[in-house]
């Protein structure tokens, strides 16, 4: 995460790992509202442009942009565990509905169930580490 915002400490300081998903989506959404990101979760993408204006593709490629970083910053701000479980999703608004399935307004024994398959989860042998290179590099591990 960028080292000139400030507000992306909170991520660094308070990743998701389950329990605190309340308190990680309120860091979240101050984070990602700074950096004007905050758009991808709510919005759905433009149409891929083909014979569009040049506005139409300004406008698609904003987004695509946007939604990259809001899914970096969403990777990097969580448990190694979830980052695995969600480094395929395609959007930033499809990684933030799986976690509230998982973690968002649950009873007890649900999120007990969540956490205890989280907790259970284990990378498949073999599988890469280095499919997104803003894991790394947001969390400042490149490097080091």
């Amino acid at each position: 995460m960028s080292s000139f915002n400030p507000l992306t400490s909170i991520l660094n300081q308070n990743k998701l790992e389950g329990p605190n998903y309340v308190d990680w989506k309120r860091n979240l959404d101050i984070v990602l509202t700074a950096e004007g990101y905050k758009f991808v979760i709510s919005e759905e993408c433009p149409e891929k442009p083909e014979n569009a204006t040049d506005d139409q593709v300004k406008a698609y490629d904003k987004w695509v942009k946007a939604d990259e970083m809001a899914r970096c910053y969403i990777l990097a701000s969580m448990a190694n565990v979830l980052q695995h479980q969600h480094q395929s999703m395609e959007s930033a608004y499809d990684m933030l509905e799986s976690l509230k399935e998982m973690f968002g307004e649950q009873n007890p024994a649900a999120k007990q169930t969540a956490m205890k398959a989280l907790l259970n989860t284990k990378m498949a042998e073999g599988s890469s580490t280095a499919h997104h290179w803003c894991l790394d590099y947001a969390s400042g591990g490149l490097g080091r």
